[in-house]
């Protein structure tokens, strides 16, 4: 069983598909590296925020142990740039109605060097606030202002931890290089410092996440090594498609030039290694193109020395006739006159014979394209004209072939047992169903053919019959209309005289 090979239009598309997948792999890629890069940040927030928190809590105890708590309490990150809008920048912090609460006022305080210490290592903003949102410690600015009305504290100021993004005004001179980073949002993590169930402060952080060329830069070594991973691949898919594309046309158009060169068909190359249908297919057509024109032209090559030594033997005559009557007409007598002009005649018959016979097989071996052909087998055979006379045998039957081409097989048929028969011969034809084909079995009871006749009798030109104008084309005529057809013809054996059996598709 050969193996499915998948076809050009496969291959191609195939090729496109991936090129058009590397591009926009490498965006969703990028856009989940940034995601990434958000729940990097806000995950070294939250610890940093849990630390302080505890900071805070053991300092508003006085340094005692805080009471025990409910358990394990986990905090994952939770921002997605999928999922999450990217809020304004955070408003100014308005002053507060009331002042801040002493108690946190006086922790706060005491955290103040803790916060300014830890900004210089995490570039984190770090502020603190009472139960109500004012800011009782800052690494920055914002002291004793509230932070209330912003989303993240006012969730944290109910107990339950928050996170969010918010935009953030572009930092001129920020490069690739810098510690400053250039995302254009910021991380802010709110953090619940819980006395029971009572909110005794908010840790609020923020910072700003590295951006993608900040982060590329700093795997630029490791992206160069993609990058040459991606060349390759692309290279490597370059030479699969000439493999498998490029290499069997060329050579396919190198049997081409060959067979236009006169390359016979088995010297061909076999184009091996292809990849794809369309390049065997192609070398398939090339091979058969090959050998229908070496058919053709050894065809024509012993079509026209048969026929030239057909031709040879009564223009030879007519030549000689003329020549004579020519050179000595005046010295013949006027019977003699009369049988060198008989015998220029009969010649010039014989040529004609030949040059319609040659017409009629031309159109049986090359026939026009037609339609679906039929006829009833009874119908064509009852309504021919016979020679000599014929036994019928047979019903009603439909073969798959033109009544006009069956008709001249037959009638070809029965010329031969007038022909070759001899005096008083007879015939018989009769036809049957057999199979799904259709046989017709054309028969006589006369001289028969001689055993070293039999392999010759479909040969063009071959007659024994010449002087009685036979032309040796009748056969190899029946026997095209019939390949035409999709039939066959064969001489059987008989005890008696010759027997042809015609088979035919039914209709």
């Amino acid at each position: 069983m050969r193996p499915r090979k998948p076809r050009l239009r496969t291959v191609l598309l195939a090729a496109n598909l991936l090129l058009l997948v590397l591009p926009l792999g490498g965006l969703w890629l990028l856009r989940l590296y940034e995601s990434a890069l958000v729940r990097q940040t806000e995950t070294e927030l939250v610890a940093q925020a849990a630390v302080i928190g505890a900071a805070y809590e053991a300092a508003w105890h006085g340094g005692a142990p805080p009471p025990p708590g409910a358990g394990w309490a986990p905090r994952s990150a939770v921002l997605d740039l999928a999922r999450h809008a990217v809020l304004p920048p955070a408003p100014d912090a308005p002053a507060p109605d009331r002042p801040a609460d002493p108690r946190a006022m006086a922790v706060g305080t005491a955290l103040m060097p803790v916060l300014a210490a830890a900004q210089r290592i995490t570039l984190a903003g770090m502020r603190i606030t009472d139960a109500a949102g004012i800011v009782v410690a800052s690494s920055g600015g914002e002291m004793g202002r509230s932070l209330a009305e912003r989303a993240e504290v006012a969730a944290a100021l109910a107990g339950r931890p928050a996170a969010v993004l918010r935009d953030r005004p572009p930092q001129p001179g920020v490069g690739s290089a810098s510690i400053s980073r250039a995302a254009p949002f910021r991380v802010f993590v709110a953090h619940p410092v819980m006395e029971g169930a009572e909110v005794i402060g908010v840790v609020v952080l923020s910072r700003t996440p590295a951006s993608i060329d900040q982060a590329l830069y700093g795997k630029r070594w490791e992206m160069a090594g993609l990058a040459a991973a991606l060349l390759l691949a692309a290279g490597g898919l370059a030479l699969v498609i000439a493999y498998t594309v490029s290499r069997p046309i060329e050579a396919v158009a190198a049997q081409a030039r060959a067979v236009a060169e006169g390359a016979r068909a088995t010297a061909l190359p076999r184009t091996r290694g292809a990849a794809v249908r369309e390049a065997d297919e192609m070398w398939a057509a090339i091979q058969s193109l090959a050998a229908t024109l070496e058919y053709r032209a050894d065809y024509i090559g012993a079509f026209a020395a048969e026929m030239s030594h057909e031709f040879k033997t009564p223009l030879a005559g007519i030549r000689g006739a003329l020549e004579l009557l020519a050179d000595h007409a005046a010295d013949m007598t006027e019977a003699e006159r009369a049988t060198f002009l008989a015998q220029a005649a009969s010649d010039a018959a014989r040529l004609d014979r030949l040059v319609r016979r040659l017409l009629e097989l031309a159109r049986a071996e090359a026939p026009l394209p037609r339609g679906e052909e039929a006829c009833d087998v009874a119908a064509v055979i009852h309504a021919l004209p016979m020679p000599v006379p014929v036994v019928l045998e047979g019903g009603a039957l439909r073969a798959a072939i033109g009544a006009d081409r069956l008709g001249t097989v037959i009638r070809n048929l029965a010329d031969n047992i007038a022909l070759h028969a001899g005096p008083g011969a007879t015939g018989r034809i009769a036809w049957r169903a057999s199979g799904g084909r259709v046989v017709i079995d054309v028969s006589d009871d006369g001289r028969g053919i001689s055993p070293g006749n039999a392999p010759r009798i479909f040969g063009r030109f071959f007659t024994t019959a010449r002087d009685a104008g036979g032309t040796g084309l009748g056969l190899s005529i029946a026997r095209s209309h019939l390949a035409a057809a999709g039939g066959t013809i064969e001489l059987v054996p008989a005890a008696r005289g010759a027997h042809f059996r015609l088979d035919l598709p039914i209709a």
